[in-house]
């Protein structure tokens, strides 16, 4: 694996550092993922869970998508790979789920919430609002909660990739 992640500068303003730790921790799940095969990549690691590092991506996919579209940009967004039926749909893979998909659909979202996070400020109200609670959010926390989202699932990924094929990093 090689590691082109890049820290924000220690000195950044608070913006510039939200989003670098954001962008950061992005990089670290691809990171997470490279090099493997997409029967790797679909391979769950502890029975039963079906966790998996496609699964992860997808389930980030997801994530962006609710917080970045749904939430911030009050966006009629569906889901992506979950149904009604299947809320966890995402991490139930299929032989025909290939990363290039997953990849493809979460760089897609990724890119859609920066350009809309761009239009706000970080003490900006969110338009939108949380599906369950129907709480407002402020940019700053979007941030906040999207680098602890990661934060968490680098976490699994590690162990996910160490029992792939071995390789370890933080």
């Amino acid at each position: 694996m090689t590691n082109e992640r890049r820290e924000p500068a220690t000195t950044a303003d608070e913006r510039t550092m939200l989003e670098g730790w954001l962008d950061y921790h992005r990089q670290t799940l691809a990171w997470k993922c490279e090099g493997l095969t997409d029967a790797q990549l679909r391979t769950a690691a502890v029975e039963p869970s079906e966790l998996s590092l496609m699964g992860l991506v997808r389930h980030m996919a997801e994530v962006e998508r609710g917080w970045f579209r749904k939430v911030l940009a009050d966006e009629d967004a569906g889901p992506i790979y979950y149904t009604e039926e299947d809320p966890d749909g995402e991490f139930h893979l299929s032989e025909s789920d290939t990363w290039e998909e997953a990849y493809a659909t979460w760089q897609s979202e990724i890119e859609t919430a920066r350009r809309n996070a761009a239009r706000f400020g970080l003490d900006d109200i969110t338009e939108g609002k949380h599906r369950r609670t129907g709480e407002r959010f402020n940019l700053r926390w979007l941030y906040t909660h999207m680098i602890e989202e990661y934060a968490r699932h680098n976490g699994h990924a590690d162990l996910l990739r160490e029992r792939v094929d071995g390789a370890t990093g933080d």
